[in-house]
């Protein structure tokens, strides 16, 4: 197999990349300390089938199904009404049972939608279910569709950095819904961000910036690993639509 060159750039994407996993999982409100991610199985014979770039998207689709646990968390803290809708047991199960409970990502409760059918479904006046619920699913599986419809990766992958990309801008716009998208009588659907002349939390927007920022930083990378061009979207956040992934 040749050996493939790695260009100034990409070297510098890489590095990057490690130190915003490295900040990211280090980082949080109150100095509190975390362990810098690690791959569980870093040792074992399925990581002789990996690349650099197949591990960095390994790391990169860990640590944002981490961050949309954690916005899942924060969200029926925030609407604890969500979460009565759904089950009488305490958020942390719910979280669990959405994430490691084996329904390969289909809810009979949201319809079995899912990526941004599921999103447009939290924001629909007329459904009356738990609107955290699409919302998370829907990020969740179009992060996985942008990503071949996988979470684990291997050197005969092929990713598109274009899906990618598109991906992030997604979860730009999806951010921007869930700020701002109201009911008839005005109220948002789902309350996220606090800021008043006592308090100040702008715990939502940080983590939908590190998802932005880790996905958008691997998109780059790959782009430049792969010599193929990204077309970059610039668009009005309350009137910008979905792209596809």
């Amino acid at each position: 197999m040749p050996i493939l060159s790695v260009s100034p750039k990409l070297k510098l994407a890489i590095t990057s990349f490690a130190l915003a996993v490295c900040f990211t999982g280090c980082a949080s409100p109150g100095n509190e300390k975390k362990p810098i991610p690690e791959q569980s199985d870093r040792s074992s014979f399925s990581q002789l089938g990996k690349t650099d770039f197949d591990r960095m998207a390994d790391v990169e689709m860990r640590e944002n199904t981490e961050s949309l646990r954690t916005l899942m968390i924060k969200l029926y803290k925030r609407n604890p009404q969500e979460l009565k809708k759904s089950t009488s047991d305490n958020m942390d199960r719910m979280v669990e049972w959405v994430f490691e409970g084996g329904h390969h990502w289909k809810f009979p409760a949201i319809q079995n939608k899912q990526d941004t059918d599921a999103i447009f479904l939290a924001f629909k006046p007329e459904y009356q279910g738990d609107r955290v619920l699409p919302f998370i699913v829907g990020l969740q599986t179009m992060l996985i569709k942008a990503h071949g419809n996988k979470t684990e990766f291997f050197l005969m992958d092929q990713l598109d950095p274009q899906k990618i990309y598109n991906a992030a801008r997604n979860v730009e716009i999806a951010a921007w819904k869930l700020s701002n998208a109201r009911d008839a009588n005005g109220r948002l659907y789902l309350l996220t961000n606090e800021m008043n002349e006592t308090e100040r939390n702008l715990s939502f927007e940080r983590e939908f910036g590190k998802i932005v920022g880790r996905t958008d930083l691997y998109a780059i990378a790959l782009a430049e690993k792969s010599q193929r061009f990204i077309t970059r979207v610039v668009q009005n956040l309350a009137t910008a639509v979905f792209l596809p992934f």
